[in-house]
């Protein structure tokens, strides 16, 4: 008979029976290890399977675009007020007579980290000057206020949704509902500062009514 079937040497067949299959394993695990490497577990269609880094399917949360006007609430740390610049905004510098200005507010992170800040109209407060003299505040006859928090990103500006429309009158909570007299215009100087969680617009925003 052949040798394969029946092996001859010193030693009993049992011996290289044993010898023969350690080595048939050995060619088994090295053509497993060719297999894996061409055509890895979870791939279809012969393609290699996608690799999914640590914790990709968690979506970080979305910074805002803007400050809303609806109650909202953000994830995050909150923001340091060293760290947020607030700005005042006006839409022109020059008002002709009649003309409206629309106040708003910009919000920008200075820091290195994103970081939560309640932007809401609870916490905003515009005031116009001119001179020493306040002539308006946005929260004399506010109503409606709301408190909402935004995500604001590294180096990321928002601004109000919907500017405030000053009417070009003197305020004061006891005129709300009565007909207010209008400021002087023909050229006359105002000035406006803004404040949002307590945080002061370092420099005000100057424009002209005529």
């Amino acid at each position: 008979m052949s040798t394969i079937k029946n092996p001859v040497g010193p030693q009993s067949s049992r011996v290289y029976w044993r010898r023969r299959l350690v080595v048939l394993l050995g060619v088994v695990a090295v053509v497993v290890v060719i297999v894996l490497l061409f055509v890895r577990p979870g791939a279809s269609n012969g393609e290699p399977a996608k690799q999914h880094p640590a914790g990709a399917a968690t979506k970080p949360p979305a910074a805002a675009t803007s400050i809303p006007t609806a109650s909202a609430s953000a994830d995050g740390q909150p923001c340091k007020p060293a760290d947020i610049k607030v700005e005042a905004v006006t839409d022109k510098d020059v008002y002709a007579p009649g003309e409206l200005p629309q106040l708003s507010v910009a919000l920008t992170n200075t820091g290195s980290k994103s970081c939560t800040i309640d932007a809401g109209t609870a916490q905003q407060l515009f005031t116009i000057t001119s001179g020493a003299e306040i002539y308006w505040k946005s929260t004399d006859c506010q109503t409606d206020k709301v408190d909402a928090e935004v995500l604001l990103a590294p180096a990321k500006t928002i601004s109000s949704k919907t500017p405030i429309t000053w009417d070009r009158t003197r305020s004061d909570p006891s005129t709300c509902q009565a007909k207010r007299e209008q400021v002087p215009a023909a050229g006359a100087s105002y000035h406006l500062e803004t404040t949002v969680s307590g945080i002061k617009s370092a420099e005000t925003k100057q424009f002209i009514l005529q």
